[in-house]
């Protein structure tokens, strides 16, 4: 019997690395294997779309964060696979976990309160969004501030 997968949402808000930590944590008791998705979005690139460099900075950026989700995972006492997908974030999760025929989706969130709120009309919620699309659970791990 193959071990149970739990697919990790990580971005560079300060409340994936929480979610990551988390998800090791329920990998250690669940005995499943944690496979984490970096979804790129325009974040990870320079605002300046008219560099001459501005592909080069992009990639140089998501190897970053996949060193940073190598670091945090360094010594991890459970199997581990990353990968860097495109698209629309909470579509593009969906599709990792039934890839993987995910037992969950573990997920970080930027927290409640009218500050975060009002950011959210300009950036929506992805936790929100893959709890609308998803039959498999979500579990959305607080930003410990």
């Amino acid at each position: 019997m193959n071990s149970p997968t739990l697919v990790v949402g990580h971005g560079r808000d300060p409340s994936s690395d929480q979610a990551l930590r988390t998800a090791v944590d329920l990998a250690c008791r669940l005995h499943a294997r944690l496979h984490v998705v970096h979804v790129v979005d325009l974040d990870d690139y320079p605002l300046n779309v008219d560099a001459p460099d501005w592909e080069r900075r992009g990639a140089e950026a998501v190897a970053e964060e996949q060193r940073h989700v190598e670091r945090l995972l360094t010594g991890a006492p459970v199997p581990w696979t990353y990968e860097a997908r495109h698209g629309e974030p909470a579509k593009a999760l969906c599709a990792a976990a039934a890839e993987h025929d995910a037992l969950l989706i573990v997920l970080g969130t930027r927290g409640e309160g009218l500050r975060r709120a009002l950011g959210r009309l300009m950036d929506p919620s992805i936790s929100h969004a893959v709890i609308q699309r998803q039959h498999r659970p979500v579990v959305v791990v607080p930003v410990h501030e």
